[in-house]
């Protein structure tokens, strides 16, 4: 059934890209998709020295991380994305996340936390747990994605993704082996279809204001 309006009818924004999930079409009328918020990057924030040194030294590397999923998995989880990572036969930045993952090898760096908008362009992929927050990221970024999806929404995104075709097949972190993984980035980067549909998506992204609205409402309401 459609939901009823309130007494007194508030809009509600919902901060995603109608690119990425079109609006419903029985959707009330003060329920609206106005595009991304996207967060602002830390005040002084620079790479660490580090992180511009790997990325120099190579191509473009995948990036892998989980976010605050796979707490407590942090041993297993380095070793398999370490085994992928070889699989694959790519170079990768590692974010350590909640569960203390870690990379190994020449070709592999972990890093801790580092603003999305500056790292995810100069990767060649993008590998996560398909949370709304990384989904978007990547897709502002314009590059390809591998979703692991865990719980909750995640599916939800990382089926889109695939429906967006900017991704092989999701791989349920259930189900998630070394090969699995390795094998999904191998497809990830071997079908240009993927990155070339990712740009697309964030040329459109890069005409929204999502915050214009929301913005123009309040200013509406404080006026009176």
């Amino acid at each position: 059934a459609r939901p009823s309006a309130p007494v007194d009818v508030r809009p509600v924004f919902h901060g995603f890209s109608p690119l990425v999930v079109p609006r419903p079409g029985d959707w009330p009328s003060w329920a609206d998709v106005v595009g991304y918020w996207w967060p602002a990057r830390p005040d002084g924030w620079h790479p660490p020295a580090a992180l511009t040194d790997f990325l120099r030294a190579g191509p473009p590397p995948v990036f892998i991380g989980f976010g605050s999923m796979a707490a407590g998995q942090g041993e297993r989880i380095g070793e398999l994305v370490a085994a992928a990572v070889r699989r694959a036969g790519v170079r990768a930045v590692v974010q350590a996340g909640w569960a203390g993952v870690s990379g190994r090898g020449a070709d592999v760096l972990t890093v801790g936390d580092v603003p999305y908008d500056w790292l995810f362009p100069r990767t060649a992929a993008v590998v996560h747990h398909a949370g709304a927050g990384t989904t978007a990221a990547g897709l502002r970024a314009g590059v390809p994605a591998v979703p692991v999806p865990v719980l909750a929404d995640q599916p939800f995104w990382a089926s889109r993704l695939h429906g967006l075709g900017v991704s092989p097949r999701p791989v349920p972190f259930r189900d998630l082996t070394a090969d699995a993984l390795g094998d999904a980035i191998t497809a990830c980067l071997s079908e240009p279809a993927h990155r070339r549909r990712a740009a697309e998506l964030a040329r459109g992204l890069a005409t929204e204001d999502g915050a214009a609205p929301l913005l123009s409402h309040i200013a509406a309401m404080s006026a009176g």
